[in-house]
């Protein structure tokens, strides 16, 4: 068979490829590019999506995290407790805001933010906890929020691999006292190019995103705050409410080939441990092996795709490791070390599924020495 792609964009949107061209259309016909009718739909239908009063959409996942926060009130001399294990924008967002990301280990089965760990790291200038939803799973928010109120703490929400996740029934996005979205074009729910949004119950703090993504300007059009030029393109908003309708189809499928994967992967290898509380959504299909790029280069001959979520835990990064402190962080780099993501994506088929999982279950044999190397429904299956 052809190579698999790590994500393939063009086989999802042939299925709305009608629809999509519809939607540009009316937006071209419109000239509604900035804002406007096209945003404000989105952001009413997002918000009403993911159970908040309100969505602020913005230009990327990056600007909703720093104007979540900086709208939440962090300000220069906070401390902000991130997971170690994450993509940078979480911490980098913090830095931007002017505040200190202290980052915290995360738990060793899921990749998520450790409860513990945060407790551990509060102090007397620490002013919010972020919780990032990790892979498309939702942290274990009880205790977190127990903690943040016990030190009068912000809790806010990474929900940039989290759309349509859940926590007790809950949806990513009414978590906290606030959430950051991406939609970066291949997340669970992308745009045609970059986008992100702000989620929250509480007015104020969306009234400020809203000032802040539009150069500090209030409805006044009176820039009293220096804000930046943030804001959620119209047709990039058209696009996204054209998609939303799909969204828990995709997160069905998704959840199909990750049962997929899960059945036929060695046992050798670790995947991702879901919770009763929290299943899900599988943003992409993380595991863990011992020799990580050896098996990445393995899978990369056999033309199948493959990223990783992330090399280097936070404070191991050249921006940010003489400004981030952290505690002991040993599950953090382990998954830095071991992690591999493997294909995932709506319309990925049982055959790609099946030779994916047979390539690495191959690397595994060959890595413990079984010159047999296949499981018996192996040999059904060729290039």
């Amino acid at each position: 068979m052809p190579g698999v792609a790590f994500v393939d964009l063009a086989r999802q949107h042939a299925q709305i490829g009608d629809a999509l061209s519809r939607t540009f259309n009316r937006v071209l016909a419109s000239s509604g590019f900035i804002l406007g009718e096209e945003v404000e739909r989105f952001e009413a239908d997002f918000a009403a999506y993911c159970g908040a009063r309100y969505c602020v959409g913005v230009a990327s996942g990056t600007a909703a995290l720093t104007i979540m926060l900086q709208a939440s009130g962090i300000v220069p001399g906070d401390q902000v407790i991130v997971p170690a294990h994450t993509f940078v924008a979480t911490a980098l967002a913090v830095k931007h805001a002017g505040a200190t990301p202290v980052c915290v280990d995360v738990d060793r089965s899921t990749g998520l933010i450790d409860p513990n760990a945060a407790a551990a790291a509060v102090g007397p200038a620490t002013a919010a906890i972020v919780a990032v939803h990790l892979y498309g799973q939702a942290c274990t928010i009880e205790p977190l929020r127990t903690l943040a109120s016990r030190h009068g703490l912000l809790l806010l929400e990474d929900a940039a691999q989290a759309h349509g996740a859940m926590y007790r029934g809950g949806l990513a996005g009414s978590l906290g006292d606030a959430a950051a979205f991406s939609f970066y074009p291949s997340k669970n729910l992308g745009a045609l190019g970059d986008s992100g949004a702000v989620c929250t119950d509480d007015e104020a703090i969306a009234t400020r995103a809203r000032v802040l993504r539009d150069l500090g300007r209030g409805a006044d059009s009176v820039h009293r705050v220096p804000g930046y030029n943030e804001r959620l393109d119209g047709l990039q908003a058209a696009f996204l409410r054209t998609k939303l309708p799909y969204l828990d189809e995709w997160t069905r499928t998704r959840r199909t080939i990750a049962a997929r994967y899960a059945e036929r992967l060695d046992h050798a290898v670790e995947l991702l441990e879901e919770t009763p509380d929290s299943p899900c959504t599988y943003h992409v299909f993380p595991i863990r092996v011992t020799g990580r790029d050896q098996l990445q280069r393995a899978l990369a001959d056999a033309e199948i795709s493959t990223r990783i979520h992330y090399d280097r835990a936070i404070p191991d990064q050249p921006a940010l490791c003489n400004v981030c402190p952290s505690l002991p962080i040993p599950s953090a780099r382990d998954w830095a070390a071991r992690e591999l993501s493997l294909p995932m994506f709506p319309g990925m088929t049982d055959e790609e599924v099946d030779y994916v999982a047979v390539a690495v279950n191959r690397w595994v044999d060959t890595q413990r020495g079984d010159k047999h190397g296949t499981r018996d429904w192996h040999a059904t299956l060729s290039r």
